[in-house]
């Protein structure tokens, strides 16, 4: 794969929550990447991609008419590069919540925005908000609904840290324990999820009060409070928190939690060997586990394959 090259990522905190102006902390996954590539490889991935990039230019020149304030793209280059055959060359899974339209999104960005913001810049939170609007919008060809935090993390390759819909920086995170016992990881539930249904049953449930409530009270705290001790180092406090977080999610988010996967959540909240969390909408793909003895997790959850993406 040649570059550039443009990463998964991992919401660590703030799936849902987000949206109700909860905190968040992104950060990239370079397990896995993608890259736009012209070539005569014709595979049914490669044709299937350019397929999905002709109606994506499209889109994206709809885009600028209509908001010519927010991004312009040569999408003259982009249309004659479509035709000649470009696809994203990824190796980002999808429909798994690791952020596959996010990074071609990126990666279109990159090549095609005439007037960009680049990565060298001081940014700014007015440039990183810019950039997460002008994502945003170009997402939602994907999604019907986008925050453009994907992007931003793919396009970036930084940790970032949302306040506030109209607050985000780019955060440290600690650094990892190489050796240490504790670990978030990544569960491959073998199942494909669909983001735009997920956020349909979302936007559904935020029409009930109670649902509103809950989410405010207990979801937005517990994730608020999961954001400050990841970035404290907090690992004693984290734990806590994350548990009762995975416990308002079984409880209430349970059509994003594959049916077979609910008593294998409870199980982690029973016995505290792990504890999980959706990862991006849920509904399939992966799900994120927190434990503090990763060895115990393994063995609790030996039918099913673990992927570590950070050590305390």
């Amino acid at each position: 794969m040649k570059g550039p090259l443009f990463y998964s990522k991992i919401l660590l905190f703030g799936e849902y929550g987000i949206i109700k102006d909860s905190k968040g902390l992104s950060i990239p996954y370079n397990f896995f990447k993608g890259a736009l590539k012209t070539d005569q490889k014709h595979t049914d991935a490669a044709i299937k991609s350019n397929e999905s990039l002709h109606h994506f230019a499209v889109y994206l020149e709809k885009l600028q008419n209509d908001t010519p304030t927010l991004a312009t793209f040569n999408t003259e280059a982009l249309q004659l590069d479509v035709a000649q055959g470009m696809y994203f060359d990824s190796t980002i899974p999808q429909g798994y919540g690791v952020g596959s339209s996010g990074a071609l999104v990126a990666a279109i960005y990159d090549k095609y925005a005439t007037d960009k913001i680049t990565v060298l810049e001081n940014l700014t939170r007015e440039k990183l908000l810019t950039l997460k609007n002008i994502f945003a919008a170009m997402e939602s060809f994907f999604h019907g609904k986008s925050s453009g935090l994907d992007p931003l993390n793919s396009y970036l390759s930084l940790p970032i840290l949302i306040n506030s819909k109209e607050d985000i920086e780019s955060a440290n995170i600690p650094s990892q324990t190489v050796d240490g016992k504790g670990a978030v990881f990544l569960l491959d539930t073998g199942i494909v999820g669909e983001t735009a249904p997920m956020v349909h049953i979302f936007m559904e449930n935020m029409k009930q009060e109670g649902f509103r409530n809950m989410l405010k009270n207990q979801f937005v705290k517990h994730t608020d409070a999961c954001v400050h001790d990841f970035l404290k180092g907090d690992v004693n406090s984290l734990f806590g928190n994350v548990k009762q977080l995975s416990k308002v999610v079984l409880d209430n988010f349970k059509p994003m939690i594959p049916t077979e996967f609910q008593t294998l959540w409870k199980k982690g909240i029973d016995t505290n060997a792990y504890y999980l969390k959706l990862c991006g909408s849920g509904g399939g793909g992966y799900m994120l586990g927190f434990t503090e003895d990763i060895d115990h997790a393994r063995t609790a959850l030996k039918d099913h394959k673990l992927e570590v993406v950070y050590n305390f």
